[in-house]
């Protein structure tokens, strides 16, 4: 008896190579399942704005990195005693100017790159609604400035999907060799109540079922969605705040992305990947054993014959090695 109905997968329509790159953009669950897969060793950027939550502040980071401008020192606004860019997370935000702005240009420069080679582009929207300064700009993140500088709405799917349409013909024609995967983030936004999150989340997919509707083979989805809040839909899944997905849950959905998005190959090289990687990740209790100096031999043995096998995974193996 089955008590779990298993949400499925094998229509997303995408085969990912494991040396193929890959970049992905959106909601904290966009980065949580990428993080995830970085121990597969994938060529994988994510979020080179940080985390993103609405589709037009998605967008717009999409067009500024086609656009290859780099930020200017006069993109920054002052606030808290920091520097922020109203298109990035506060993540990037500093006290110092320049060293915000050098850690914006820097993720934007690997940006640039990634959208310009990558072979598949995985985009998570997580709520439908934004937030615009007084003048109409949508803002990416409010960096917590007083509610009154800004104007929030929800965007409609007939919005999101006029918008994202032309976009991605740009996108192609940025780099025409790229495919476009569209997934819901499953966390949820309860500021706005229950119902409030469901109107929110059935714009994105209706937005989705849109987007894809008009570009097929182009577009296609997974099902991140429906796997935590129709498969897993228990609390169990769900972090201490009840809103989250647990790392179970999330390692579940990786799993499925693996097992659904990822040729044959690439799950083979994704398993010799992942040894590796936890060993070079492992710390020994005591460095000056002759156990721990054996340890050490046999994982730089063992990375070396990777990167001989593989040796597009030479930079991830060799700053790895310097943590």
């Amino acid at each position: 008896m089955d008590f779990q109905t298993l949400v499925d997968t094998d229509a997303v329509g995408i085969k990912i190579e494991h040396d193929e790159a890959v970049m992905m953009l959106g909601s904290c669950f966009a980065e949580d399942v990428g993080n995830l897969l970085k121990r597969s060793m994938l060529a994988l950027c994510i979020n080179p704005f940080g985390t993103l939550y609405n589709p037009r502040s998605i967008a717009q980071s999409l067009r500024r990195l086609m656009a290859d401008l780099p930020f200017s020192a006069d993109e920054l606004v002052a606030y808290g005693n920091l520097w922020h860019s109203m298109s990035h997370h506060s993540r990037f935000s500093s006290v110092d100017k320049d060293r915000a702005l050098q850690k914006i240009n820097a993720a934007y420069a690997e940006g640039v790159a990634c959208l310009r080679s990558a072979r598949h582009l995985i985009v998570t929207f997580g709520t439908a609604y934004t937030f615009s300064t007084t003048d109409g700009e949508t803002v990416a993140n409010c960096h917590k400035m007083p509610a009154s500088m800004f104007n929030r709405r929800m965007l409609s799917a007939n919005e999101i999907a006029d918008e994202w349409i032309p976009l991605i013909d740009d996108i192609r024609k940025f780099n025409p060799h790229i495919d476009i995967t569209f997934t819901v983030s499953p966390v949820r936004h309860l500021a706005d109540g229950a119902h409030g999150n469901q109107l929110s989340k059935s714009t994105l997919l209706l937005a989705a079922d849109s987007i894809m509707a008009q570009r097929p083979g182009v577009c296609h989805y997974f099902p991140s969605y429906e796997i935590m809040l129709d498969q897993l839909r228990d609390y169990r899944f769900f972090a201490a705040d009840m809103v989250h997905p647990s790392d179970v849950a999330v390692a579940y959905v990786a799993e499925r992305f693996k097992a659904s998005c990822l040729s044959n190959r690439a799950r083979q090289a994704c398993t010799r990947c992942e040894k590796v990687y936890a060993r070079l990740l492992h710390r020994p209790l005591t460095d000056d054993s002759e156990a721990a100096e054996a340890f050490r031999a046999a994982t730089r043995r063992a990375a070396d014959t990777l990167s001989a096998d593989m040796p597009y995974v030479k930079t991830i193996i060799d700053k790895l090695l310097k943590q």
